[in-house]
């Protein structure tokens, strides 16, 4: 291979789009009902405190919660590489069935860069006195996303402050 055909291939390699698809699925059981644990998705200012309030300050949340509707949460980075950098993750309800499930579609931004696409079910089950939780998660990853393992740990972080809001 010659010095220009290499470099024509680590161009074509550096600027072709790639991505990578995932899938995974969280689990949790709560000790209070699905139209408990439905209202703390539902109520922005419950959903503040869980999803965005350990990361976003005030007035870098906004929601909507009906079929159609957008949330939008805004952070900055305060550690690692990305240290200063804002976080935006965007959000649009697909489908809502009180105490029973919701869909949604949210894409993540690093800065202005779109890192990632995701198509996510969340399914509130009745189990005795309690609510199975499970969190269903289809993303689609570009380059320089933070990858599928990273985000699967950063959604587990943001349930477990979801089981002590319904409390």
């Amino acid at each position: 291979m010659t010095a220009v055909s290499a470099r024509q291939e680590l161009e074509t390699t550096m600027t072709k789009p790639s991505v990578t698809h995932a899938t995974y699925v969280i689990e949790r059981t709560y000790p209070v009902s699905p139209a408990r644990t439905f209202d703390a998705f539902s109520d922005p200012e419950k959903k503040r405190r869980w999803f965005a309030g350990y990361r976003a300050p005030a007035g870098d949340f906004e929601m909507d919660f009906r079929v159609g509707g957008r949330e939008r949460t805004r952070s900055i980075i305060d550690g690692g590489p990305y240290k200063g950098t804002v976080l935006t993750n965007e959000t649009v309800y697909q489908d809502i069935v009180p105490d029973k499930r919701i869909v949604f579609a949210y894409s993540m931004l690093l800065g202005d860069r779109r890192i990632s696409a995701s198509l996510v079910t969340v399914e509130l089950i009745p189990k005795g006195d309690g609510t199975n939780l499970i969190f269903t998660d289809q993303g689609a990853y570009f380059e320089g996303a933070d990858g599928v393992e990273m985000r699967r740990q950063g959604w587990e972080h943001i349930i477990d402050r979801l089981e002590k809001e319904t409390r």
